[in-house]
């Protein structure tokens, strides 16, 4: 039987995601993985800076920095670019309006994106909302797994593109669907096809029943790694076929899943 450490790099992941609001990032150095992505949750949920130098020491770290948000806009409150710890780098993306007061909110993101890009060149873009923007900005593109990451890619590649391309996905290393639903279901329900194509009300988890089950399922495979350590490698190796460069998985079922 393969540990959970063991599995993890069976399945051909190259990164970890961690959620700061979920668990002590610095978990990171018992997930068998070279790299780990930080997501942004609020300034309030922002890892210290001892906590990201420690991971940095050992591993290649990005966290995601908002550059519309205080404290990371280029153009505008950038104190704390120079709290960050050198070694660290960043995911720029536009942020999400959840974690934006209404200001940040109404700044352009082009110009941000382009001016956070001359400080970190090496920064990952999230191209969530902002495809053409992120990919006129350059840099490796950092996408979300969805029902047509294989052909948005694929069309990519033939165009001509031949920068990096990294991937982000929920992972879940079962082939249990309560397990699954109680894993990825939330997230899942709120991608547009899916939450429009889900009844009312519906449950999301493991409870979820008849129709809103049945979407729910089809949908955690569309936008999630699931399934056995084997199904969720020929997935991976599947994306890698088509252009996918790096594959970012996010611990759906708690880090302990990755962890040696």
């Amino acid at each position: 039987m393969l540990t959970a450490g063991r599995a993890v790099t069976k399945a051909g992941l190259d990164a970890v995601a961690l959620k700061p609001a979920e668990c002590d990032v610095r978990r990171a150095l018992d997930v068998p993985l070279d790299v780990v992505a930080i997501d942004y949750e609020g300034r309030h949920r922002i890892p210290d800076s001892d906590a990201l130098a420690a991971l940095a020491a050992e591993k290649e770290v990005r966290l995601t920095t908002p550059v519309r948000v205080d404290g990371f806009d280029p153009l505008g409150d950038d104190s704390l670019y120079e709290w960050l710890p050198d070694d660290v780098e960043q995911v720029l993306v536009a942020g999400h309006p959840a974690y934006l007061t209404d200001e940040e909110k109404a700044r352009p993101v082009a110009p941000r994106l382009r001016a956070a890009r001359e400080r970190a060149p090496d920064a990952w873009v999230g191209t969530e909302g902002i495809e053409r923007i992120a990919l006129a900005a350059g840099g490796t593109q950092y996408e979300l797994l969805s029902r047509s990451t294989r052909r948005d890619v694929r069309a990519l590649r033939a165009a001509g593109y031949e920068g990096e391309v990294a991937l982000y996905a929920p992972t879940a290393l079962t082939d249990d669907d309560d397990e699954i639903l109680d894993a990825v279901g939330a997230y899942v329900s709120r991608r547009r096809p899916v939450a429009r194509a889900l009844p009312d009300d519906a449950a999301t988890d493991s409870s979820a029943e008849g129709r809103a089950r049945e979407v729910l399922l089809k949908a955690a495979r569309d936008y999630a790694l699931i399934g056995s350590v084997a199904d969720v490698r020929r997935r991976i190796d599947d994306l890698r076929d088509v252009g996918v460069d790096l594959v970012v998985g996010y611990p759906a079922r708690g880090v302990d899943e990755f962890a040696e």
